[in-house]
């Protein structure tokens, strides 16, 4: 029996789940349950994670305490968790006395280590709100290349990295105020002391290689120091022996695995030390989307060692959702909560469209509705439930619910049961596609053998009531084989197909076992096929979530950029303004604020990059007319490259206006 500790990344408990989030819980209970399944011990753990900035203004926003916001969350969380049937053994908060024990005990002995260290830095603060500023509630200009509306970081425009002191006409999202510099003390914990540990463990089995390969640009560029410390006010943890300041965010929150744990070795009498000592024999194995892949795989493991606890022993990273092939969109109904899902349709509709979607690798999946419907409707209800509802009557009407004594089909049989070896491999592997086109391919061979015997038509012929019992129970245990290779996918169908074969919970061996002369109960519905109809109420259901949300009230507008200094004639006429149509604009996968346009200038097209994604849909662009600088340099970035840039005007955000000519103006000409 292995020994199994399994974790989900822990949702922020400062707004509801949505559909996206299900992708990665679905597929970590997925493969607990089959682990569990298979007869290992495996615990699946998981904690709301409730500290940071964004929670403390959001409580202040509501006139509730932190503490009182992130409890209403974690219920809200729970029963969303509950109602698509993820079956954590334990889930926490990371606002816990075992995560402060924990953090701080972490803390203090990479300290005593050497690890950490402290420095006087600049930093930018709100003068209105009294608060130091967190990055990404700075926006402003980059300092690089000037695009408008950046976050304190990082420039989604040029990819330029740089400190929140370097941004032009800064201002503070909270108030709207300018920043401030102020001297402050923070600590850092120096990830470069892991670097030749880190290389070694990154390309030692524990990553998908595509996340390895990504994670080298990290060691090229340099491990530069964490800073792991926030000041007052923040909602979080006291870092021990310096008043005022505290554990950032992204430190304690990874410890929330252990946390949760822990708090779970104490209900249960469990040895915690067994499962994080360095050198446990036991298995550790983390699930969580690829944009979070810098936290887990380069400080996580490093804070660990550093620590003295063990490492994981793999880390599982997933592509993001997307819908109808775009991404999830208020506008058009397709960001999708939760709940709203649950209020319309069946649970597990959705758990086995991401099954038969998710593979081993960092590939995003998109949630196509026609498709989802279509496929639902003909592989659960029209394949696997309909093997059962078409024998189970004949068995109940005329044998009293009693199996046949033997099987006619044995070779058939054996059949389906040798597939249980390449199935569990999938499931292993976490190559939930595969194994679901092999269980529909098997559900396809019994549908087949019933057509082929034709029941209904042995049922009207005197004489043959044995043959007639023998086909039916054939199906049956067809069905029940099927059921054990769905239940990690299907639990609470599994559950209703337990009560009606009469069976306990089914494990993975009992694929192996014919039900010869059992007694079965009276069939009843499984599963009704997806209507249409609810599908589309969810969509305007989502609709009406994002009219009925309140909208926030809007940070106050910094004053009006001053005039530039005057320039010659001769210095504007450098610039090249042309009319451009805009035949293409795209999301750009990993940016926040990024639109792809392909433009049209009367013959030439150009790909150009614009940080205009709060502002526009990319639908609503599509044929427009705009206007462009067509002689700038193209500059190389992350992304791909840019070929100009087109002109707009605003503060950022959702206020920004892109130009547009008067009727009558053509792409290429020349604006002067």
């Amino acid at each position: 029996m292995r020994k199994i500790l399994v974790t989900s990344a822990l949702p922020y408990a400062n707004a509801p789940l949505h559909i996206g989030h299900i992708v990665e819980y679905t597929q970590t209970d997925i493969w607990s349950r089959f682990q569990k399944m298979r007869g290992n011990q495996c615990w699946y753990i998981c904690a709301d994670d409730s500290h940071g900035t964004p929670i403390m203004l959001h409580a202040r926003q509501k006139g509730i305490s932190p503490e009182a916001l992130i409890a209403a969350m974690s219920e809200e969380h729970q029963a969303d968790f509950r109602d698509f049937r993820i079956g954590f053994d334990n889930f926490h908060s990371t606002h816990s006395d075992e995560n402060r024990e924990l953090a701080s005990l972490i803390y203090e002995r990479n300290l005593a280590a050497g690890h950490i260290t402290s420095r006087r830095i600049v930093q930018a603060y709100d003068p209105e709100e009294k608060m130091f500023l967190p990055d990404r509630f700075i926006k402003g200009e980059c300092p690089k290349c000037g695009a408008a509306d950046q976050y304190g970081d990082n420039c989604e425009a040029c990819g330029a990295t740089y400190s929140p002191t370097e941004l032009k006409n800064a201002y503070s999202v909270v108030s709207g105020a300018k920043p401030v510099e102020k001297e402050t003390e923070h600590f850092f914990f120096k990830l470069a002391d892991f670097e030749d540990m880190l290389k070694a463990w990154t390309r030692g089995g524990h990553l998908q290689p595509e996340v390895a390969n990504k994670l080298d640009e990290w060691f090229e560029a340099g491990l530069r120091e964490w800073d792991i410390s926030r000041d007052a006010p923040y909602f979080g943890f006291e870092i021990p022996g310096h008043p005022g300041k505290y554990f950032y965010v992204w430190l304690d929150a990874p410890i929330g695995y252990m946390a949760s744990f822990k708090n779970f070795c104490r209900k249960k009498g469990l040895d915690f030390d067994e499962y994080w000592a360095e050198g446990s024999d036991t298995e550790l194995y983390h699930f969580i989307g690829k944009d979070i892949i810098y936290f887990h795989a380069l400080f996580w493991p490093a804070m660990l060692h550093g620590a003295g606890f063990r490492k994981p022993t793999t880390i599982h990273a997933h592509g993001f959702l997307t819908v109808d092939g775009q991404k999830m969109s208020k506008s058009r109904g397709s960001f999708i909560k939760a709940r709203t899902y649950l209020d319309n349709l069946n649970p597990e509709y959705l758990r086995y469209y991401f099954a038969a979607k998710l593979g081993s690798g960092v590939d995003d999946i998109d949630l196509n509705l026609e498709d989802f419907v279509q496929r639902v409707n003909s592989d659960l209800v029209g394949k696997v439930v309909n093997i059962a509802s078409r024998c189970a009557g004949f068995i109940s009407k005329r044998f009293e619910g009693r199996l046949s004594a033997e099987l006619p089909e044995p070779a058939l049989f054996k059949a389906f049961t040798d597939a249980s070896k390449s199935i569990a491999e999938h499931y292993e592997k976490r190559e939930f596609s595969r194994a679901v086109r092999e269980i529909m391919a098997l559900a396809d061979k019994a549908n087949q053998y019933i057509d082929e015997k034709q029941p209904w038509v042995v049922a009207k012929e005197e004489g043959r009531e044995q043959e007639l019992q023998d086909i039916c129970s054939m199906g049956i245990n067809l069905f029940k084989v099927l059921m054990v290779y769905l239940r990690p996918i299907l639990p609470g169908t599994a559950e209703d197909a337990e009560a009606f074969l009469n069976l306990d919970a089914l494990q993975w061996d009992d694929a192996h076992t014919p039900l010869l002369g059992h007694e079965i109960n009276k069939f009843k519905a499984l599963m009704t096929r997806v209507d249409p109809k609810k599908v589309a109420a969810m969509v305007e259901a989502s609709k009406e979530d994002m009219q009925a949300k309140p909208q926030k009230a809007a940070p106050r507008q910094k004053a009006q950029d001053a005039i530039a200094d005057t320039i010659e004639f001769d210095d504007f006429a450098k610039v090249d303004l042309r009319v451009a149509r805009i035949t293409r604009a795209q999301a750009v996968e990993g940016a926040d604020k990024l639109l792809q346009l392909t433009l049209d200038l009367g013959g030439e097209t150009r790909n150009v990059f614009a940080g205009i994604k709060a502002a526009y849909d990319p639908a609503e662009l599509e044929g427009r007319l705009t206007v462009m600088v067509a002689n700038l340099a193209p500059r190389k970035m992350r992304f791909g490259v840019s070929e100009g840039m087109v002109l707009a005007a605003g503060p950022g955000g959702k206020d920004i206006f892109i130009l547009s000519p008067d009727e009558g103006a053509q792409p290429g000409m020349k604006v002067k």
